[in-house]
């Protein structure tokens, strides 16, 4: 991992082998039963040790070598969240996905005025600011709501461009319509509520 970085992988549920080949690599691997995005971060989170903090999917879509592009920012104290912004190859983003995020990031962006093109995945922050913004969606608001309630505690977001590429495997977000459309009442439900 870069700059000494200590994985984590949080398995709660998956039937891929990916936590035997996170501990396979030296990755410390968190079960979590409970099912879901917010669910999987958060254990991720309660398991971390070190002052800044990254999220990524394990999926083969960002590259692990791109987490200096959004944890600098916060080691440098430069930001206190940095959201990867996808730059999508191409098959990387299904298209009811990629619409979505952009419907989505237009909402964020009227809400807050925050400059934000896209809610990925990729992102860091300080650990103890993080656990104390109170992030209560366990599902697909958890990205979301980090945003809302970061923008609202007076924080410096940024969003920065990183390389997005085809997953390996199925998404059960992105991959199908019908998890897209739960995603997307997940982050309804948090923009309505915070």
């Amino acid at each position: 991992m870069p700059g000494g970085a200590r994985p984590i992988v949080v398995d709660n549920g998956s039937t891929d082998r990916s936590a035997e080949v996170a501990r396979e690599h030296g990755a410390t691997v968190v079960a979590e039963p409970r099912r879901g995005f917010g669910a999987a971060c958060w254990a991720g989170l309660q398991a971390a040790e070190a002052d800044v903090v990254a999220f990524m999917d394990a999926d083969a879509s960002l590259d692990p070598g791109d987490l200096h592009l959004v944890v600098d920012p916060v080691a440098a104290g430069e930001a206190d969240l940095v959201v990867g912004a996808r730059v999508a190859a191409r098959g990387s983003w299904p298209p009811h996905a990629r619409l979505a995020n952009r419907v989505l990031a237009g909402q964020v962006r009227r809400r807050t005025g925050l400059a934000l093109a896209d809610l990925g995945p990729l992102r860091a922050a300080r650990r103890e600011e993080l656990l104390a913004l109170g992030i209560e969606d366990r599902r697909s608001g958890w990205p979301l709501e980090m945003v809302l309630r970061a923008q609202r505690a007076g924080w410096r977001v940024e969003g920065v461009p990183v390389p997005y590429h085809p997953r390996e495997g199925r998404s059960k977000v992105t991959g199908t319509v019908r998890g897209t459309a739960t995603a997307i009442g997940d982050m309804s439900r948090i923009l309505r509520r915070i």
